[in-house]
């Protein structure tokens, strides 16, 4: 693709003063690393796809079900029984074939968590547990990645940026992991299919003002509760 093809296809962002061509070129110049191509996966996987990030990751082990489909709306159903990773892989390389897409078809676990997120700048949680969730968590703080948050149940969501230039972690938040058994999840308690599209996006959101260098949260977690349009903002 030409010069003027990538100045068109990225123009009406590139136009704000808070971006221009030097915030574009740090966007084309950036790594990103997403956990989880499901329900919050899919919305910021596209949204930071369709920005210029010129290398993005994905780490999810799963298959696409039917009952994703609701609020997963990078797969449809002709593509049940498929891998998210790559299928993500290749919807994302149709829809910006500027970028590069790894897909990594594999559960993360502390064997193999280091090796998979060294070579990315931001590290973008949307997985749906906590075990995974803490496992980024500590992963990045060995590390020194930027990690941004997220979490969904019903129709409330959470978000939050953590481990960025000496910010405070999942743990200063939270400091122990909830038994499982305890925690509510969407599988049992269910998830209206537009909360992980709201929430996503904003995770987006977030990553893209990280990699230009615009304000972002810090040690600031914003709950949304999107039944009653209530947010607040916690400071820790």
């Amino acid at each position: 693709m030409s010069i003027i093809q990538e100045f068109l296809r990225y123009n009406r962002q590139t136009i704000l003063p808070e971006i221009g061509d030097e915030g574009q070129e740090k966007i084309k110049n950036a790594k990103v690393l997403v956990i989880g191509a499901g329900g919050l996966g899919c919305p910021i996987l596209q949204y930071i796809a369709t920005a210029g990030v010129g290398t993005i990751g994905i780490v999810d082990f799963d298959t696409i079900e039917i009952h994703n489909l609701h609020r997963q709306i990078l797969y449809t159903e002709d593509q049940v029984g498929q891998g998210k990773a790559l299928t993500a892989k290749k919807k994302l390389e149709q829809l910006n074939p500027l970028i590069t897409v790894v897909a990594f078809e594999e559960k993360l676990t502390a064997e193999n968590a280091i090796s998979l997120l060294s070579d990315f700048d931001i590290i973008v949680d949307g997985s749906d547990n906590f075990t995974t969730r803490y496992l980024v968590n500590d992963t990045c703080v060995s590390l020194g990645k930027t990690l941004v948050y997220g979490s969904i149940l019903k129709f409330e969501g959470q978000l939050a940026v953590f481990n960025h230039m000496g910010s405070k972690n999942l743990r200063d938040l939270f400091p122990e992991m909830p038994d499982p058994k305890e925690v509510p999840n969407c599988n049992l308690n269910g998830v209206l299919g537009t909360l992980p599209g709201i929430i996503g996006t904003k995770m987006a959101h977030e990553t893209l003002k990280l990699i230009i260098g615009l304000p972002t949260l810090k040690n600031e977690l914003v709950l949304f509760d999107t039944l009653n349009w209530n947010f607040t903002k916690l400071k820790f």
